[in-house]
């Protein structure tokens, strides 16, 4: 049986905003993402599509956090492109 299991990569971008997060609050995020995210066949379910200006991305939600990821179907890519608090992702 042949496998769609999506794989996830992280931007410079994310790696940058995850290192500038408390150590903690970044553990939290990447295990959250092992867990849910990486090698997941359906990664877009429970989340949600984003509109406007960030059209074509998705959203994660980590605690106070988000996770913004676009999606790369021909090649089952995710990549991680924000972390932030949610007061500060979308501005």
């Amino acid at each position: 049986m042949d496998s769609k299991q999506y794989r996830l990569r992280y931007t410079k971008q994310f790696q940058k905003q995850l290192s500038k997060l408390d150590k903690s609050t970044a553990t939290i995020i990447v295990k959250w993402i092992d867990l849910h995210i990486n090698g997941t066949e359906s990664p877009r379910m429970p989340e949600k599509a984003l509109k406007g200006r960030i059209e074509g991305t998705w959203r994660y939600r980590v605690g106070q956090y988000r996770v913004i990821v676009k999606f790369v179907d021909e090649e089952l890519l995710i990549l991680a492109l924000q972390v932030a608090h949610r007061k500060e992702v979308y501005r």
